[in-house]
């Protein structure tokens, strides 16, 4: 019992020091928030600040902290890509958590890590969702991407809700899953397709079809090999380069948008 709780505080202490990303530790990000937030989140300057405002951000609860983040982290990447070191990654919680969750589940299987684990997983596959819609949508036309956040936000709820207070049904589970990661994959293949041309974009693809052939693993049991690793475990560790390759996708493509966005603002 001594050795299992060891285990559990050991992880819940690499889950504390994985929350914050590389670059939210960096002191040149900490320094220009604190500054940030200093100047423009108090008194006259938040007033101003609430002003100018549009409300679909508002609605959204975009905070002056919030827009502080966003710009230091812009700040941020500028001056690590002109020292030559590699973008560093921020806010990296949604992933984190989800694999906490479900270590924590296969360590100790209880009624409480059982839920946590298949409503983390849930999260992660929403949360991609809304990644392709943001970078499909959402660049021109925000207000579309904040009310689809909304409308996935209370997808959740209801899923958590039905599964938590009504009946932890595994078969319909299952299939929300199962669907919205249809959607998830079609949508995200589509928008490759369409961009085929852009050199990074192959990574994206070759993402989407290992997850949807990796997912058969869920669907589709087996003896455990050596009785050591069944489906569920082989597929656990599958998952891992995979997310590695769509991480080097999205870093790829935020210094194309990046590009991309300094050649207009030339232009302009």
């Amino acid at each position: 019992m001594a050795g299992r709780t060891a285990r559990l505080m050991l992880l819940a202490g690499a889950a504390a020091l994985a929350s914050g990303s590389q670059g939210d530790r960096e002191p040149v990000y900490r320094d220009c928030v604190f500054l940030c937030e200093e100047r423009n989140c108090s008194g006259g300057a938040l007033k101003h600040f609430r002003s100018r405002q549009p409300i679909y951000m508002s609605l959204a609860g975009w905070t002056c902290w919030d827009d502080c983040k966003y710009e230091c982290m812009w700040v941020t990447v500028g001056l690590y890509l002109q020292e030559g070191h590699r973008v560093p990654q921020f806010h990296g919680k949604v992933s984190l958590n989800a694999w906490f969750w479900s270590t924590v589940f296969h360590t100790r299987d209880t009624d409480l890590t059982e839920k946590m684990d298949y409503f983390c997983a849930s999260t992660v596959i929403l949360h991609s969702i809304y990644l392709c819609c943001v970078r499909t949508v959402g660049l021109q036309r925000p207000t579309v991407a904040s009310a689809f956040r909304a409308l996935l936000l209370l997808m959740l709820t209801a899923h958590v809700s039905y599964l938590s207070l009504i009946r932890f049904d595994y078969g319909y589970n299952l299939m929300a899953n199962v669907a919205i990661g249809l959607v998830n994959v079609l949508w995200w293949l589509a928008w490759c397709l369409w961009n085929w041309r852009l050199p990074h974009v192959h990574k994206c693809m070759v993402v989407v079809l290992l997850l949807q052939g990796l997912s058969l693993l869920e669907l589709l049991d087996f003896p455990p090999l050596f009785w050591v690793l069944d489906a569920h475990a082989i597929w656990h560790i599958s998952t891992i380069p995979v997310h590695v390759l769509f991480f080097s996708f999205l870093e790829d493509d935020s210094l194309y948008l990046l590009k991309e966005s300094k050649a207009k603002f030339k232009i302009d």
